[in-house]
């Protein structure tokens, strides 16, 4: 359920109009005397004048005109940026993508340690490149969830990653904020990381290699979160893969994991969120799939039906959500296979995104 707030604005204005009508007495008639023979004087008879009536001028009594109420503005909820709607009113322009290291090259690919800008946070991650001029379609690939203690730039991405490589795609994979050697930064309802995944597509531009205009998104589990969200905010995103996805519907993810907040937070903002967390009214506007009418990129849904991590059923919602709201979405269910697929599943996945990328991206060779 979406909520609109509306305002309505009453102007009252009152005009007095008032006019006067004002007319002159007639003129004095002039009498001519005639000489006669003198006779007797008489006693004369007293002659009445009339006078003339004069309309008075009345002087109108003063028509109060009441003072017009004015509605104040409503003060935005300071989370208002990263609901959904927030979130599309903003651009993500990221910047000039930097390499910091070459850590390996094969036949199928150049593995390079890289950073980029997220507004004013530098972000780490990982590119490969295959070999050749280009341009090669793009996909950027979202990690799930690893504690940062035992994360490793690429780590959840790394096979997907030289799958694409292999098949003539680029592919970035950004350590997001907070994980890896990237700088720490705000994560409200974890669209810390949708901005640093955005940021990043922004940042395709600069790669020479790259086709700006060739662009997926492939996200397992909590970054299957953030893909959802990128395809609701971002047109840019053509096609997009969900891998074993957290719910598209915010408060079952808050009801999971819980919301998340750094000790640095400003308390005030610490204090907005709160309100906002436990508001359903709220979260109805933060989650994507109140928002799938945005969505222009064909959808690829994978879950197995042994995930204990995300549950399988959050996927079947999501599908059948899109299907309700007329996208483009394909929907596989994997039989015994858990968060992280192996042996031939993995393969037939890997083999489906490949295809699916082929046919919305174009084929990288």
């Amino acid at each position: 359920m979406k909520v609109t707030l509306s305002l309505k604005f009453l102007t009252v204005i009152t005009v007095a109009l008032f006019l006067t009508n004002c007319r002159s007495a007639p003129p004095t008639a002039i009498v001519e005397q005639v000489t006669a023979t003198p006779m007797p004087t008489a006693t004369p008879t007293a002659t009445h004048t009339a006078t003339s009536t004069l309309t008075p001028t009345v002087t109108p009594t003063p028509t109060n005109t009441p003072t017009p109420t004015i509605t104040p503005t409503p003060t935005p909820h300071p989370m208002a940026p990263f609901t959904i709607e927030g979130l599309r009113e903003r651009d993500y322009p990221g910047g000039t993508i930097n390499i910091r290291s070459v850590l390996t090259t094969t036949t199928t690919f150049t593995r390079y340690y890289i950073d980029y800008p997220s507004d004013d946070l530098t972000i780490t991650g990982i590119m490969q490149i295959p070999p050749g001029d280009g341009p090669f379609p793009v996909v950027v690939l979202n990690h799930g969830y690893i504690p940062q203690s035992r994360y490793w730039s690429g780590a959840d991405t790394w096979r997907a990653a030289e799958y694409l490589s292999a098949h003539g795609y680029l592919t970035l994979s950004s350590d997001f904020r907070t994980w890896g050697q990237s700088d720490s930064g705000d994560n409200f309802f974890r669209t810390g990381l949708l901005l640093d995944a955005l940021n990043l597509v922004g940042s395709v531009a600069s790669i020479p290699q790259a086709d700006p205009n060739r662009i997926g998104m492939w996200g397992h589990s909590m970054g299957g979160g953030v893909t959802i969200k990128a395809i609701t905010v971002d047109p840019r995103i053509k096609a997009a893969v969900l891998y074993a996805p957290v719910s598209g519907y915010d408060p079952e993810v808050i009801d999971r994991w819980g919301a998340g907040i750094r000790r640095e937070t400003d308390e005030r903002l610490v204090a907005a969120y709160a309100d906002a967390v436990y508001s359903p009214t709220f979260l109805e506007r933060t989650s994507p799939i109140n928002y799938l009418e945005f969505v222009t990129a064909p959808v690829q849904i994978h879950i197995g039906t042994a995930d204990t991590s995300t549950p399988p059923e959050w996927s079947a919602n999501l599908n059948e959500a899109l299907t309700e709201a007329d996208r483009e979405v394909d929907y596989f269910v994997y039989q015994g296979q858990g968060h992280a697929f192996e042996g031939e599943s993995w393969q037939l996945f890997m083999e489906r995104v490949t295809d699916f990328f082929d046919r919305h991206l174009g084929s990288a060779f």
